[in-house]
This record gives C-alpha cells, structure tokens and sequence, in this order.
C-alpha cells in the first residue's frame, strides 16, 4: 500500500511500465470529467470516475483484487479507506469473482484508516485488503477516480 499526493506519483512509475499512463490520466481529471469508465491502456489500464457519498466504516466491507492494482484518487471531498494486510482478512463474505476481479471480507478492528483528501492516492496491491468510501468525521460527498492498473 501506497499512500501519497499526485505531486509525487511520477516517483512510482518504476513499479510498473502501466503506472506512468494511470498517472497521465489523473493529472488531467478535473471536476466536470464525466462520470464512468474511462479507456486508457485497453483492459491493462482503465479508469472509473465516481461520485458518491462515503458511508460509516461498519456499512463497508473489505475488498481485495488478484488481477488489478487499484489507485484510488480523491477529486473532491474526503474519505477513509482502511487498509489490512490480506491474511489478516478471514472471515469472507463473498469468495473471490473472477469477472469481478474481487473478494470481500468483514473489517478487523486491526485496519488502518488512510486519509485521503483532495490530490491524495492510495495505491492498493493485490496482498492489500481496503475498505474504500468510509467517511472521515461524517458522510460527505466524493468526487473521486479509481484506475484498474493490470498486475
């Protein structure tokens, strides 16, 4: 798990050869981006625009991804994400979905609240389980993109 600002993505570009494009996008999303999936690299890189009101942490299950890396970016608004380690994940409340590329899981009290405020990323590896849209103080509404980086 990553968690840092946009100003410094281009230091993660090594990681991944797919990380520089996800980044491309980003830098030009702004408030009027139309909502919905965004076609960057073809099925290796794609984006979801998003707006929605974040939900309490106790609404929200833990996700987990095999095939795609998620980078998680806030637009407008904020909102906790709550990070575990994926073995620390046990109790499943949905198997893993191959078309879905996702399990989910009940929280831990052990997660990890990550902060993410407008200009802000999380990006979230396969072996890192993530509780996205969970409000900071209160429900509020986001503005946010999610980019699909194939593994």
């Amino acid at each position: 798990m990553i968690l840092d600002t946009l100003v410094q993505a281009p230091q993660y570009n090594a990681l991944s050869p797919r990380f520089a494009p996800a980044f491309a996008f980003l830098r030009q999303v702004h408030e009027s981006t139309p909502l919905g999936r965004h076609e960057i690299a073809g099925e290796e890189v794609f984006a979801f625009v998003q707006q929605h009101a974040t939900k309490p942490v106790a609404e929200r299950k833990f996700e987990a991804h095999r095939k795609y890396i998620d980078i998680q970016y806030i637009v407008r608004g904020r909102e906790l994400i709550y990070w575990a380690p994926l073995p620390l994940l046990t109790t499943v409340t949905m198997p893993f979905d191959e078309k879905m590329d996702a399990a989910l899981f009940a929280g831990i009290p052990e997660a990890v609240p990550l902060q993410l405020r407008p200009g802000h990323f999380a990006i979230l590896f396969p072996a890192d389980g993530h509780a996205p849209s969970c409000a900071w103080e209160e429900p509020t509404e986001v503005l946010k993109v999610v980019v699909k980086v194939m593994v």
